[in-house]
């Protein structure tokens, strides 16, 4: 199902001309300030970080709203699962309308919904109150996100001043996952758990104000809403990822976790079949035919699948194993969080020196050092010999790869493209953290149940919950080291260090594309 936005006819003419529909110029249209273009990137990573910042800043309150709202145990997984789920899902549908109705437009637009919903999170007085605005938010987040990266990729030429800003964006989009375990600890712990959401609010109405004064606005381009592929694509990883979530609880051989793995093949197979059919696809296909951009793709998948169990598993170690209050939890993670912020600085500077794969390959190493070292905990690691030496690893190991690998995926991308590019480099980050949590959780109920079933002998019942819990986070890290081990394996297989050649765009647009590039 699609509505069509636009034609072909004398406004499509104009537009190809260089003139919209009121005579101004095409293109980034004027906006007073648009001539400072630090100012604008500045407002569009502020809206970013927010919208990152809530993926990761609920995971030290969630035991606060457990007990504020009686969450059920298996219900409260999805406080973070509802966010992930709906903007890694939407995700491409909104990098889409971007490039459909104005980026800058969507970007205000869903950072609206998103401040919108952020409010009513904080006043939510029922559990499902509270998921309806965590999925709300999600959607918000969809629409803002790949509008930021495709108005930095459009705002700043290919070479050395779009590799800066991307170095700036990419240690946003990694620092501000680890900041907001900070945040949550300190907000949770010296105000409310409602704060982790207010906070949102008067950040979202500062960028709505501004927004429009110094981001210039991209033109409306012919397209259609590709809904049936948004759609069979959101609902199949959300099945995919429940099943995952279910096997952990009741085992691999549950029919409904099973029934769920079933629906996640065949709605994901009707996503491929859609995209080969529809006549303007939120995910074109022809961004996969270069080896090297789909290398990079898998690579970021696998990545940031074993990313973000550290974040899940660290934040339940400390406080359940070493007993970190959650504002020192939080604060635990400041380590990775500079290393990974002043990594995602010098990569840029680093990439014309050594090339972009050397600098990959460099930066998996020491993450996937840091997974294996983690997967040894027990319960009488101690933070400075089994916990900072990992961090400080991963953040090093996390802000030398996504540069390079985020270049890789959006070079050569035509314009028209860019805002799908975008998109799928965004969904990639959430969806591949969404599967790899539920990965890893199965993982961890797997070896926490194979651990309680055979008892150490002379352990008290405290001693024996420590010694299960523990042998399950460390199995689940061992895993992440594989999955980073096999992201190693896709960028030495596939990419490339040559310039990727542009995928081919389809010859309506051909003309429309180089008429905004000259602009």
């Amino acid at each position: 199902m699609s509505s069509s936005h636009g034609s072909h006819g004398a406004e499509g003419a104009r537009r190809i001309n260089g003139v919209n529909g009121d005579g101004a110029r095409g293109g980034l249209q004027p906006r007073r300030g648009s001539g400072r273009p630090g100012i604008a990137l500045a407002i569009m990573l502020s809206a970013q970080l927010m919208i990152i910042l809530d993926m990761t800043v609920v995971n030290i309150a969630l035991p606060h709203i457990q007990a504020s709202l009686h969450f059920s145990a298996t219900s409260l997984s999805w406080v973070l699962n509802g966010y992930t789920l709906t903007s890694g899902g939407l995700l491409l549908l909104g990098g889409r309308a971007g490039d459909i109705l104005g980026r800058r437009r969507m970007f205000i637009a869903g950072i609206s919904v998103f401040t919108l919903a952020s409010l009513a999170g904080g006043l939510a007085t029922t559990p499902g109150l509270l998921l309806a605005a965590r999925a709300l938010q999600g959607v918000g987040g969809a629409f803002a996100s790949p509008a930021v990266l495709a108005l930095i990729v459009t705002s700043f030429p290919e070479g050395r001043e779009r590799t800066r800003a991307l170095g700036i964006y990419m240690g946003v989009i990694t620092g501000g996952s680890s900041l907001g375990l900070v945040l949550g600890g300190l907000i949770t712990e010296w105000l409310s758990w409602r704060w982790v959401l207010f906070i949102n609010v008067p950040i979202g109405l500062a960028v709505i104000a501004i927004a429009p004064l110094f981001v210039g606005e991209t033109p409306r381009l012919p397209g259609r809403f590709d809904l049936a592929g948004a759609l069979t694509a959101t609902a199949g990883v959300t099945a995919l990822v429940y099943g995952f979530i279910r096997a952990a609880t009741d085992g691999w051989g549950d029919h409904l976790a099973l029934a769920s793995f079933g629906a996640a093949a065949i709605l994901l197979t009707l996503f491929v079949v859609t995209e080969t059919r529809a006549r303007q696809p939120i995910t074109p296909l022809r961004l996969f035919t270069d080896v090297s951009r789909a290398g990079s793709f898998i690579a970021r998948l696998l990545l940031v699948a074993g990313m973000f169990g550290v974040f899940f598993f660290l934040t339940q170690f400390l406080q359940k194993i070493m007993g970190f209050s959650p504002l020192r939890a939080g604060v635990a993670f400041l380590p990775m969080t500079f290393a990974l912020f002043a990594m995602s600085r010098a990569a840029p500077k680093l990439m014309p020196r050594l090339g972009p794969k050397p600098l990959m390959i460099a930066g998996m190493l020491p993450a996937i050092a840091s997974m294996a070292w983690l997967s040894r905990v027990t319960p009488a690691t101690g933070y400075w010999s089994g916990i900072f030496g990992p961090m400080l690893l991963l953040g090093l190991g996390l802000g030398l790869v996504f540069v390079p690998l985020t270049t890789a995926s959006l070079a050569g991308v035509p314009a028209a493209d860019s805002g799908a590019a975008s998109g799928l480099v965004n969904m990639l980050q959430l969806v591949g953290g969404a599967l790899g949590l539920g990965v890893l959780v199965a993982v961890y109920g797997t070896a926490v149940r194979h651990a309680a079933s055979h008892p150490l002998a002379g352990l008290g019942p405290f001693a024996q919950s420590q010694h299960v819990i523990t042998h399950g986070i460390a199995t689940a890290f061992g895993f992440a080291a594989i999955l980073n081990v096999c992201s190693l394996l896709v960028i030495i297989t596939f990419i490339r260090t040559r310039r990727l050649r542009p995928a081919a765009a389809p010859a309506p647009r051909q003309q429309e594309e180089a008429a905004i590039r000259r602009r």
